[in-house]
């Protein structure tokens, strides 16, 4: 068995946003983090029970609804909160967003894990890398995993996050993109939308297609994204 293949990962496709939930886990110890559960919790966990899954943490993105549950535009989605209630599990935020998601989900500051950049995460036998990309959101992060990146909001196969939002800097998007474009070109892409022709990529080829990527400079970069 090669060392990708004792991952579990999975990716769902969950919600009217066309957002991505992922599993991510050990295949020798069953444990798993369920990434920006949202939307169904229920069928989330349904899914993990039958397959003897042990759901023991829940990573967040971002603080945005749509990822993490919460209020929006009216309505109340389904999230981490849920999870917590039902699993008793912890969330992994970076430090800057632990406020926004207490805020828009209702979670204390005790079930939140505040990590930084360059932290890990051990899931069974499998070790979660949190790397740092902010732009999108102040606070937004990725995860990898050996050779796979979960990229969130930050990068989609052509396109990346927006930057036009509350919270969100042009300039933090341009360094985020650029340091996630010196990882490996067999990198398995994992994105936060089913926004493209295909739900995930390498990063070789989000290289060859995706024109955010390709932007070598800030000045042009600042161009391209207006003010």
């Amino acid at each position: 068995m090669s060392i990708q293949d004792e991952l579990i990962i999975e990716q769902i496709e969950i919600g009217p946003m066309a957002n991505f939930t992922y599993i991510l886990g050990s295949r020798e110890t069953r444990e798993v983090v369920i990434v920006d559960p949202a939307w169904d919790i229920d069928s989330l966990l349904s899914h993990t029970d039958e397959r003897d899954y042990q759901v023991v943490g829940a990573l967040a993105t971002h603080y945005h609804p749509d990822h993490v549950g919460g209020g929006m535009s009216g309505h109340n989605i389904a999230g981490v909160a849920e999870l917590v209630g039902s699993r008793s599990v912890k969330v992994y935020a970076n430090k800057l967003e632990t406020e926004g998601i207490k805020k828009v989900t209702g979670l204390s500051k005790s079930d939140i894990v505040s990590v930084e950049s360059g932290d890990f995460l051990d899931v069974g036998t499998i070790r979660v890398e949190f790397l740092h990309t902010p732009g999108h959101t102040p606070g937004s992060q990725c995860f990898r995993v050996r050779k796979t990146l979960v990229s969130g909001d930050t990068l989609f196969i052509d396109g990346c996050g927006r930057v036009d939002l509350p919270g969100s800097n042009k300039e933090d998007m341009f360094h985020s993109l650029q340091k996630l474009k010196s990882l490996p070109d067999d990198t398995l892409l994992l994105p936060g939308h089913n926004y493209s022709s295909v739900p995930n990529s390498t990063m070789g080829e989000a290289k060859s297609c995706n024109a955010y990527l390709n932007v070598r400079d800030l000045e042009t970069w600042t161009q391209v994204m207006g003010s």
